[in-house]
């Protein structure tokens, strides 16, 4: 059903892979399928009451076997702040004091990236410090190397990998292959569906040394010691192309950037501390940055019709995983069967233009076309942004 403002209705309760094949032809990539990891407001709180991180500091970066991995693969319900930083920062205070500290350090990590991103923008898709200047195209994977393999298939067949290998993937594409950060970012951007453009730039930035100096180094030793076994069973064995770390590579320091050190302002970069109620809004609009039962402007305004707006033409241009959207239409679905959300493909700018909608605040420069807004409502920060320096993470902190 199309409605007079050209958005294009569907029924979020039916199955997601019937609703992607029939109304998103064009708008994804890849074969339709869904991620092992399952969408929707019930999954995220489940897998925070069963979070375990005893053991996380010696294994957060275990690949092989899956079943001795530490990571808790909350990053897809964190990145939609189904369940907030604060929530799972709360949760591991009786963990032990090793794996609580390095579990956390992992979460301000994220915070940070949200700060960096908020502050500077389409600036982080620059080299940040130095000059990584990766220039060749193409793709820089080598599948024939089963280790790529196994990681790039993990990544198209789940959308989400540890971050043991999006480092390893980083690395093998631009430090060993040459091709750009920036595009590699984009492909792995694609299938994440915790797919962060804070966390996935910045990751990227950090393991391509564009942000530290020094870039970081893919070899076979990684592989034998994160994922025992496979390196025996690969076709190359014989032939190894990281059988030794790559040649290290001095990169230029880039002139000092005065936005890194301290923001001129910061209450634009936070957002509203409070709610601020420009009129009385008629519809509450959710985002792909808040995207649970617990938004902020869903719960202050429960008897409103609620909605989502999937954004057709930049869905055209990023050509996102079918496994990506697979997971928001599985949230909606849910969200559709609990608060009655209706969920519609087209314009949201357009729409939230033309009513009153209240919606939450998102820390990323696309929010900036949301121009005129009846209530806007608080980000869930778990440190609220300062003017300091954001040049380093250590810095931040």
């Amino acid at each position: 059903m199309v409605t007079p403002l050209g958005l294009k209705k569907i029924d979020a309760t039916e199955d997601p892979l019937k609703l992607l094949t029939e109304h998103f032809e064009g708008l994804y990539s890849g074969t339709p399928g869904l991620s092992s990891i399952s969408g929707g407001q019930q999954a995220a709180e489940r897998a925070l009451q069963q979070l375990d991180i005893g053991g996380y500091a010696e294994r957060r970066s275990q690949v092989l076997p899956r079943a001795n991995r530490g990571a808790s693969v909350l990053s897809p319900y964190i990145r939609h702040n189904m369940i907030t930083l604060r929530q799972v920062y709360d949760a591991v205070q009786n963990a032990p004091a090793k794996d609580r500290e390095k579990f956390r350090d992992e979460l301000w990590w994220q915070e940070y990236a949200r700060h960096l991103y908020a502050r500077i923008g389409v600036r982080l898709f620059e080299n940040l410090r130095f000059a990584a200047n990766w220039r060749g195209e193409g793709n820089g994977w080598n599948r024939e190397m089963l280790c790529i393999d196994e990681v790039v298939s993990e990544l198209e067949g789940d959308g989400w990998l540890v971050n043991q290998t999006r480092m390893w993937l980083a690395s093998h594409w631009t430090v060993r292959n040459g091709v750009g950060w920036i595009s590699g970012q984009e492909r792995m951007h694609q299938e994440l569906i915790d797919g962060s453009r804070a966390a996935n730039l910045l990751g990227w930035q950090w393991t391509v040394g564009a942000g530290t100096g020094k870039p970081y180094g893919f070899a076979k030793w990684q592989v034998d010691k994160r994922a025992p076994g496979i390196c025996s069973r690969c076709p190359l064995k014989a032939n190894c192309p990281i059988e030794e770390f790559p040649r290290e590579v001095q990169l230029e320091q880039l002139e000092r950037d005065p936005l890194l050190d301290n923001d001129p302002d910061v209450q634009r970069t936070t957002g509203p501390i409070t709610p601020s109620v420009q009129r009385s809004a008629t519809h509450v609009l959710l985002t792909i940055d808040s995207l649970g039962l617990h938004d902020p402007a869903l719960l202050a305004n429960p008897t409103l019709r609620a909605l989502f707006v999937f954004n057709e033409s930049a869905l055209r241009k990023l050509q996102l995983s079918a496994r990506r959207i697979g997971f928001y239409l599985q949230t909606l679905g849910e969200l559709s069967a609990q608060r009655g959300v209706e969920v519609y493909i087209g314009d949201p700018y357009q729409f939230a233009q033309e009513h009153a909608v209240a919606v939450t605040y998102a820390p990323v420069p696309s929010f900036k076309k949301f121009t005129s807004v009846a209530e806007l409502h608080p980000y869930p920060w778990l440190k609220l942004p300062s003017a300091g320096s954001v040049r380093s993470f250590s810095s931040w902190r």
